[in-house]
């Protein structure tokens, strides 16, 4: 057995941590790993954190997901406003508030219209039949969400005016509280509570959104993240696109799973998914166009304190 030195062995060791020591360097020097941090309630991006498809494409590029679910989307873009989370899932009315608030939200997809998934209902016995019937009614709704533009819209259309509508602001749970006792007439709502009222209570569709709003779901980012990650974001949209075809397509597994998500009946969420459109796309100047509406309809109505130009929240659209 050959005996070293101890001067010798240093020298060794000095060496050896030489040589390693550029490789520490470069190690120290590559970039570090990206995270994308999603925000969802419980819809169809619950479904693409089951179905694993997203971490797959994404772990190539070095970049690990992280899940946190909410209750809503304004909870939601109020995460996105701390920096706590890169991505999540709102409706209509909701990015226009945190937008006129300074929140650096981008939009980043949009769902295909659904204008079949929100309505004005009234109770089954009720002897209001038209939209025209409802002038000076008591009419329910969540203050500044989809709905209240679609309300206003739908009373535009039938010739009537915002000063014609007696709104009472409920949100949804206390809403169907008032429906069921009478103490409103009406009640504008979307899916899944809009079924579950029709299910439950045989309420009556007075009116539906078609030929007056679109009713589209949202995707947002925030500016800075979709700026640095647009590669991304542009997969997240793919990969939710994907469940979409799927839903379309097996449309009865579809509402088994949000049945289950939502801890509602089945008929419910058939009843849901039968009428929604699916299909999410990138967001373009056009589909902007239709936000900068309601954002000028809810500044006249004095719901957000200053107008605002919407293509601001967004980079790199067509």
């Amino acid at each position: 057995m050959t005996t070293i030195s101890l001067p010798r062995r240093r020298l060794l060791q000095g060496a050896a941590a030489a040589i390693a020591l550029p490789s520490a360097f470069g190690a120290l020097a590559q970039a570090p790993a990206r995270q994308f941090r999603i925000g969802n309630q419980k819809g169809l991006l619950n479904i693409l954190k089951g179905r694993g498809t997203l971490e797959k494409r994404l772990a190539p590029l070095g970049v690990s997901l992280k899940w946190t679910e909410f209750t809503a989307g304004p909870v939601q873009l109020e995460a996105l406003n701390v920096g706590s989370i890169d991505f999540g899932d709102v409706g209509e009315a909701p990015p226009i508030f945190a937008q006129a608030a300074g929140a650096p939200l981008a939009y980043v997809g949009a769902t295909v219209p659904r204008p079949q998934s929100e309505a004005v209902l009234v109770p089954k016995g009720s002897a209001i039949k038209t939209v025209a019937e409802l002038k000076g009614k008591k009419i329910a709704l969540n203050k500044g969400s989809n709905v209240h533009y679609f309300i206003v819209k739908l009373f535009e259309k039938h010739g009537l005016s915002y000063a014609d509508l007696n709104l009472v602001y409920l949100p949804p749970a206390d809403a169907r509280a008032a429906f069921e006792k009478g103490s409103i007439d009406a009640w504008v709502i979307w899916d899944p509570f809009l079924a579950a009222a029709e299910k439950t209570l045989e309420a009556r569709v007075l009116a539906d959104a078609t030929g007056v709003v679109g009713n589209r779901a949202y995707y947002f980012s925030s500016l800075d993240y979709a700026a640095k990650n647009a590669d991304v974001v542009a997969i997240a949209i793919e990969e939710l696109n994907k469940v979409d075809a799927w839903g379309s397509a097996n449309r009865g597994e579809l509402a088994t799973e949000l049945a289950a998500l939502w801890g509602l009946p089945k008929p419910v969420a058939d009843l849901t998914v039968a009428r929604t459109a699916y299909g999410t796309t990138p967001i373009t100047k056009a589909i902007l166009g239709e936000q900068q509406k309601i954002a000028d309809t809810f500044f006249e109505l004095k719901l957000i304190p200053k107008k605002i130009n919407v293509l601001e929240a967004a980079t790199g659209i067509a």
